[in-house]
């Protein structure tokens, strides 16, 4: 019992020094990249770079303590990092307060459904997701992820647009006139730094490398510049003018959506009266101020960008100071200070008193000292209800990913996973984790690969790396610093060129071609939809189920004859001549109520073809299964069969199928003697009855026949009557 409960306990049965000391070494190996990728994790999540460092504290630690995998490393990773961000965007601002407290929220959601299913013993639901929907899923957000970080790598800012690719071509437009160059060389160092190592160097941390020599680098070189002045430091009335029309926007937004709330609520008191005239003009002013909300927004995006795009120019004053002019009004003959000064605009108002310039790069800036709060996030009813569709995606994608790792490295290892302790693990790391500002994480290939390779035996290796990790955050947050954000988004893009896998959209269509072409629309739907991944997902899980209840409802159907290697095999498959006297057919599915109408039209559609047949054979032995409409179905079949004057018999029926059948007394009514074991015991007793007084040469039953247009390959023997 203790062990169900605590599976951690049974590591130290036979634990040893050495094991400890291979624990350790992993532990550790793992945490000096574990650290890197988890704040850029969190930037791909829409959170500040320390709430990854959050992630991958207490969750690593939690998984490995109460899962079944023992090299499995748990953390932030970057297809629920992408997911928890669609989630979320269209609710708050990136990096806002509510953001992050949604985001924990979130976590916590995510942790109840994964640990609800593995105490329910429900991790078959998983199944909902298809192999071919996952690859299509994952290839497309591996693209997006990566496409999402352009703007960091080319060191630009635009505003985020209804549709994915829109974002793209606003970045590819900025960064074609706006590219700070000192960002983008990083970016690029960073990569050449990390695929280098790759190859050369795998045992070597290449993420710790890079980020340790580009931190260095932009800590000596200043990369960051940044000055907060006063607006009147800025010489451009036009600038000013800018300014003042962008913040008295913002405020018309935040006064309308003031208004909108009152409307909101007025309709809901409406409502709940059941006044139509109320209703009526509730409904009116919400969607009136909805569209005028709307046409701000774009007034505003349209001032945000030309604010962005201005560059200005440092004229050093003669009394000390520095004025700030738009490049093209800058004074003649007068020398700037080198740096091309941008305005700090984001969604909020511009401070005017305290008005920030960058004339540098960005970084991750001050990551606070200490553990994160221990408090029980707030949840809102309302809220709750909107996140649970996600929740529930996100936990599935998570556990998916996690037990896939798990059981790669088991079967590595040999030992032994329970799917339902591995759940319950990664919900209470999501849970607990919540307590402790998490954000939703699950299993990482890249680490777990990382932990496998370097010797670790037991779980206490993620604990070893929580701890590395609560040293960092103890003691040393100030070497991050000024630690570039275009490397951090170089970390993320490296490490998603491992999610895309073509191989797998050629693998689904070899093995049915149904599942490639829906694997492919997944991926298509994904792209399109980003960044609201969720419709990409459920439009490949509705196909997938289409496909499978079409597949139930019109299951195979064969016409068996003799074949080369003497079993009977599909006559249209393998170009085989039937017999005119006996048909021996196969049902490929359950015999239940949405199929049994197919098995009673093929039937007749067999009886009507056949001006010469005698006798029906049902090859059951694909029926693994029979409900009352099948049972039902299957007696009128017979009695149609027998009243047309023909003669039908089952053959193969298993157990299931035979309980059915005498429970329904149907094995009466077909008759004991007309239910055979095998095929070749039915054809052995009923050839001799159906083609009495019949002269024929050759029966495809007995006989291996081929159809004139199909000639056989190679000699046959002929299996003697």
């Amino acid at each position: 019992m203790l062990g169900k409960v605590f599976p951690f306990l049974k590591w130290f049965r036979g634990y040893s020094a050495a094991a400890l000391r291979s624990d350790g070494i992993s532990g550790l190996t793992v945490a000096l990249v574990l650290i890197p990728q988890s704040m850029a994790y969190a930037q791909l999540a829409g959170l500040p770079p320390y709430y990854g460092l959050y992630a991958a504290f207490l969750p690593p630690m939690i998984a490995a303590l109460f899962g079944s995998s023992r090299q499995l490393a748990t953390g932030p990773v970057a297809v629920v990092s992408l997911m928890t961000f669609a989630s979320l965007a269209p609710l708050a601002t990136a990096g806002s307060e509510r953001f992050i407290g949604y985001a924990i929220v979130l976590a916590l959601m995510v942790g109840v459904v994964q640990l609800t299913l593995g105490v329910l013993r429900l991790g078959l639901v998983v199944n909902f997701l298809s192999h071919p929907v996952v690859n299509g899923f994952t290839n497309a957000a591996a693209i997006i992820i990566a496409t999402s970080q352009l703007s960091k790598i080319f060191g630009v800012h635009v505003d985020t647009a209804e549709h994915h690719y829109e974002t793209v071509l606003r970045v590819a437009a900025a960064a074609v006139r706006f590219t700070h160059w000192p960002t983008f060389f990083l970016g690029v160092l960073a990569f050449a730094v990390m695929f280098i190592l790759k190859r050369i160097a795998p045992r070597v941390p290449n993420v710790l490398v890079a980020v340790a020599l580009t931190t260095l680098i932009s800590w000596a070189a200043g990369y960051q510049h940044n000055a907060v002045v006063e607006m009147s430091a800025v010489q451009s009335p036009k600038l000013h003018e800018q300014v003042r029309r962008f913040n008295d926007t913002l405020a018309d937004i935040a006064r309308l959506g003031e208004e909108r709330l009152e409307a909101a609520l007025r309709l809901e008191h409406a409502k709940a009266s059941g006044e139509s005239v109320a209703i009526l003009n509730a409904v009116h002013d919400v969607d009136l101020l909805s569209m005028t909300i709307e046409l701000r927004k774009e007034k505003a995006h349209l001032y945000r960008e030309a604010l962005r795009a201005m560059i200005l120019k440092g004229i050093p004053r003669a009394g000390g100071g520095t004025w700030f002019y738009p490049a093209a009004e800058a004074p003649p003959g007068m020398a700037d200070d080198g740096y091309r000064w941008r305005i700090h605009v984001g969604n909020n108002p511009v401070d005017t008193e305290r008005l920030r310039l960058t004339g540098g790069g960005d970084v991750v800036g001050v990551v606070p000292k200490g553990l994160p709060a221990f408090t029980l996030p707030k949840i809102d009813l309302a809220l709750t209800l909107h996140l649970l569709p996600y929740a529930a995606i996100i936990s599935f994608l998570g556990f998916m990913e996690a037990i896939s790792i798990a059981k790669a490295m088991a079967g590595k290892t040999g030992q032994r996973l329970d799917p339902n302790q591995e759940l319950i693990g990664q919900g209470l790391a999501n849970l607990i984790g919540a307590f402790g500002k998490s954000y939703p994480v699950s299993g990482s290939f890249s680490r777990s690969a990382v932990n496998l390779q370097a010797g670790a035996v037991s779980g206490l290796s993620s604990v070893f790396t929580s701890l590395t990790v609560v040293i960092m955050l103890l003691f040393l947050t100030p070497l991050l610093y000024h630690l570039p954000q275009s490397v951090l988004a170089a970390v993320i893009m490296m490490a998603v060129i491992g999610l895309i896998n073509v191989h797998g959209f050629v693998h689904a269509w070899k093995a049915k071609s149904t599942d490639g072409i829906i694997s492919i629309i997944a991926f298509v739907c994904t792209l399109i939809f980003a960044p609201h991944l969720d419709k990409g997902i459920m439009v490949g899980v509705v196909l997938s189920l289409l496909v499978f209840l079409y597949k139930v409802m019109r299951p195979t159907f064969a016409v068996l004859a003799r074949y080369e290697d003497q079993a009977f095999r599909c006559a249209e498959t393998h170009g085989l001549r039937e017999c005119e006297h006996i048909s021996l057919i196969r049902f490929d599915a359950p015999l239940f109520f949405a199929n049994a109408s197919f098995l009673e039209d093929q039937v007749t559609e067999r009886m009507r073809a056949k001006k010469n047949l005698k006798h029906i054979v049902i090859a059951a032995n694909g029926i693994n299964d029979m409900d009352a409409s099948g049972e039902e179905t299957l007696s009128l079949l017979v009695d149609r069969i027998r009243s047309a004057g023909l003669d039908v018999s089952l053959s193969g029926v298993n157990e299931s199928v035979m309980k059915v059948l005498k429970r329904t007394h149907l094995d009466v009514k077909i008759g004991e003697d007309h239910i055979f074991p095998t095929m070749e015991r039915a054809i052995e007793k009923i050839h001799p009855e159906a083609h009495r007084d019949i002269e024929e040469a050759e029966c495809p039953l007995q006989t291996v026949c081929y159809l004139p247009d199909t000639p056989p390959k190679k000699e046959v023997a002929h299996v003697s009557n």
